[in-house]
């Protein structure tokens, strides 16, 4: 088998976010720019990165993939936290919500998760399949070539287990790359009548079949007043961790409890961090945790961003997610919430390229992707535009206009 070699390029200007520190704050004066760059790929891998014309130069027999027009090449995007296996939709919460009704209030009235897992449980396999499908034509349209995929609307075994397998039965047939999350943990079974009951549940039924069948590596938890305790997050991340789960947590939403979970457990990140403090942002660098924020999640909810310019400052890694969700963040757009969260927590440019590529590609534990070098997957975009500079300046409304898998 003959190995196929395209060289890509010239673009105008090539992002590489390599050589950049994993922690702590970034200037722009760090990223490499490439000018007049080329991309060497040698099945579906990067082999060399540099200038187009010496690369052009020292592999002629490669096939050639111009680039007609000025372009901006950068990493593909990296979504580390959606929910975009679910069934039915919820355009009811959002408009009780803009009427001045809380999150909790909705819950409490029928609406909310309890109301996604109704529909989620009425949902066929295929309808599921079918339904990612579609999100993630969006997704890789809007740039994003990796997307992090929770269960969580199920809450049985069976419902649990037919959403992981809707995850990936998807992923086998789209390009998008879509690592499966086990979040059994999400919120309390209605068919329960404590927290407890239910955790020791998902402990002894769910996370056993999804280890038996290899459907997630990772699972999740909300740590919250209306969803999970201590004591409840204690049974099951010790339960996951001995089982072999690497953890994430839903952690310090609506108050402060979750981080010191995430912390003790070891977390590979701490997702959410809206109510965190300066407090738990110590907590969460010292332990080296990824922050996920997840701006779309602010803004459907009319809640605080994160302190991102706090966490990089105190030297967290962050990364920045969509959580696009059926209630609470149904926009799913990562690069429109990149920049406005940016903006408004006084991100550079470097700092919010990171936390959509390399950085998020840690909180997902993939080292393969999220940079343009030597060794890493083919996961690149591009956008027709002069400078780098301009992504942002859109605000998100600059979409790429190629995007290679």
């Amino acid at each position: 088998m003959v190995e196929e070699t395209i060289l890509i390029g010239p673009f105008k200007e090539i992002v590489t976010m390599r050589d950049l520190s994993l922690y702590g704050a970034l200037k722009d004066e760090q990223l490499e720019i490439i000018s007049d760059g080329g991309v060497l790929v040698k099945e579906g891998v990067i082999a060399e990165v540099g200038n187009y014309q010496e690369l052009k130069g020292k592999f002629p027999k490669a096939n050639i993939e111009r680039i007609e027009e000025p372009m901006v090449l950068m990493p593909g995007m990296i979504d580390a936290h959606t929910h975009i296996c679910y069934g039915g939709s919820r355009e009811n919460d959002y408009a009780l919500r803009v009427a001045g009704k809380s999150y909790l209030d909705i819950a409490k009235s029928g609406g909310g998760i309890l109301s996604t897992v109704t529909n989620t449980r009425k949902a066929r396999q295929q309808e599921l399949v079918n339904g990612i499908l579609k999100r993630a034509d969006v997704l890789l349209k809007n740039g994003v070539t990796t997307c992090e995929v929770k269960s969580g609307y199920g809450l049985s075994l069976d419902d649990e287990v037919k959403m992981l397998r809707a995850i990936q039965e998807a992923n086998q047939q789209h390009p998008v790359h879509l690592n499966p999350t086990c979040l059994a943990a999400h919120t309390k079974a209605p068919e329960f009548d404590s927290v407890m009951d239910y955790t020791h549940y998902i402990v002894e039924q769910i996370l056993p079949k999804v280890k038996e069948e290899k459907l997630a590596s990772r699972v999740d938890i909300f740590v919250e007043e209306s969803a999970f305790g201590i004591e409840e997050a204690n049974i099951y991340l010790a339960a996951a961790k001995q089982m072999g789960f690497d953890i994430v947590v839903h952690a310090d939403q609506f108050s402060t409890r979750g981080s010191q979970v995430a912390v003790q457990f070891n977390a590979l990140s701490a997702d959410h961090l809206e109510a965190s403090t300066e407090k738990e942002i110590d907590l969460l660098s010292k332990a080296n945790i990824t922050g996920v924020l997840l701006p779309g999640c602010s803004m459907g909810l009319g809640l605080p961003y994160p302190k991102g310019r706090m966490m990089l400052d105190k030297g967290m890694c962050i990364a920045i997610a969509s959580d696009w969700n059926p209630g609470s963040a149904p926009m799913g757009d990562l690069l429109m919430q990149a920049a406005v969260l940016g903006a408004s927590e006084k991100l550079s440019t470097a700092e919010t390229f990171a936390a959509i590529t390399y950085r998020a590609a840690h909180a997902l534990n993939l080292i393969d992707r999220g940079k343009i070098d030597q060794g890493q997957k083919a996961h690149m975009i591009a956008f027709s535009c002069q400078s780098y500079k301009e992504i942002l300046y859109y605000q998100g409304s600059m979409k790429p206009d190629k995007v290679w898998l």
